[in-house]
């Protein structure tokens, strides 16, 4: 009904007014819009969405009759989005805590289970403190501008997140980018940075389009030498990277030199929604009175709190389903460089499959799909150009066969379409 009326106030030129004006402007915009997004199926870069009726997990049924797919794209790191404790903690939470606040946390909105969650939160990556977001985008959009001053310096890798981008983008710091985790660069900008009162440098843990990981080693070691203090976004290492699963700053021994963490709540951590930031307590008080994304955001559904804090249990009762993922990645990245495909990153359960055409991606992971493996191309704007991929994401529930089936697919279709080196 909505979209007829829609259609109808976007063909007469609005609900009320001049018509004739508004009519034109309506039928100009049509026009930009429909011109863009054919440049954008032109270029071979539309991105097409596809409908799962099914829960997430290493199998999918698609809308449509689709049936038996093999999915090697979500962030299901360690196969938590569907286990049956999480779901039954999320439905006891909102069984007892309701399905929303229906309001932001400091009118009314705090509930005992959010607390726990933040306290569980600070406990795992043993920091001081943590405060829950509705998303680490919004965790990212909330700290630099909360923490930075035009007095101040940030210094940021050329291929962070988009989150990291715009948060800095928000804030009124002054702006250093870096060359991508090229250490010489990195003094370079913080010798120039040295005129600043606080410099920080920021970096992913663990790069999501290209899987590699930050040298934090050298970076703490710089921001050591040059007094500054280290951030790092830890979404594609959370639960899974390091001894027991508590990120890039534990698999490399830094754990002491990194100051804030933020992260998901969304991916390995019971797949849900949901972010945090994670550092000391006075930061944490501080983004509670100025970060706008917590203070003007609805807070966390009691359910997603359930699955994340129960995702945190399980991961901190054992690290067993994390250390799979060490095994079952290399396994897959071994028989694809094999079989001739160029495998970004190294030793990251993202493995994305570089093929440099966007068209050819594309093209490829519907060839996938129709042998019946779940795989996305990775195409510009989300990637620079010429970089186009597929990029595979390794879950510790896929089994050594759906591995398996996985490289012989991309075989096939790589030798179709002479995609092999």
């Amino acid at each position: 009904m909505w979209r007829g009326v829609v259609g109808r106030l976007l063909r007469s030129g609005g609900a009320g007014g001049p018509r004739a004006a508004s009519g034109s402007a309506v039928a100009q915009l049509r026009r930009r819009l429909e011109s863009e997004l054919e440049d954008i199926r032109g270029a071979g870069t539309w991105k097409s969405e596809r409908i799962i009726a099914s829960r997430q997990g290493p199998h999918l049924r698609l809308a449509g009759g689709g049936a038996g797919i093999l999915n090697f794209c979500a962030n299901n790191y360690l196969g938590l989005s569907s286990h049956p404790e999480v779901i039954r903690a999320a439905v006891e939470a909102l069984e007892k805590f309701g399905a929303g606040l229906s309001s932001v946390r400091f009118i009314c909105g705090t509930q005992s289970i959010h607390k726990d969650l933040e306290e569980k939160i600070s406990h795992f990556h043993q920091r001081e403190d943590a405060i829950l977001y509705a998303s680490c985008f919004d965790a990212n959009a909330g700290i630099f501008e909360a923490l930075l001053t035009p007095e101040d310096a940030v210094l940021s890798d050329e291929l962070n997140h988009a989150s990291i981008i715009d948060g800095i983008r928000l804030c009124k710091a002054n702006k250093y980018r870096y060359k991508h985790m090229d250490m010489q660069d990195l003094e370079v900008k913080l010798q120039e940075a040295q005129k600043h009162r606080l410099r920080l440098v920021a970096t992913d843990g663990a790069f999501s389009m290209d899987g590699d990981i930050a040298p934090l080693r050298e970076i703490c070691q710089l921001a050591q030498k040059y007094d500054a203090l280290v951030f790092i976004d830890e979404c594609h290492a959370t639960g899974f990277l390091g001894p027991n699963g508590r990120g890039t700053d534990e698999l490399l021994g830094v754990m002491d030199k990194v100051t804030i963490i933020n992260s998901t709540l969304g991916k390995a951590l019971g797949g849900a929604a949901g972010g945090y930031t994670t550092g000391p307590k006075p930061l944490i008080d501080l983004l509670r009175q100025r970060s706008r994304p917590y203070l003007f955001s609805n807070s966390l559904p009691p359910a997603v709190v359930g699955c994340a804090s129960k995702a945190l249990d399980l991961l901190m009762e054992s690290n067993a389903i994390a250390q799979s993922m060490a095994a079952k990645t290399q396994r897959f990245r071994s028989k694809m460089t094999a079989a001739g495909f160029t495998i970004s990153g190294k030793d990251h359960p993202i493995c994305p499959v570089m093929l440099g055409d966007a068209r050819l991606a594309a093209v490829m992971a519907e060839d996938m799909l129709n042998r019946g493996i779940y795989v996305i191309g990775f195409s510009y704007p989300v990637v620079p150009k010429g970089k186009a991929r597929i990029r595979v994401q390794i879950s510790a529930v896929h089994s050594d066969e759906d591995i398996d089936r996985c490289v012989e697919a991309f075989t096939e279709v790589g030798q179709k379409h002479g995609a092999l080196h």
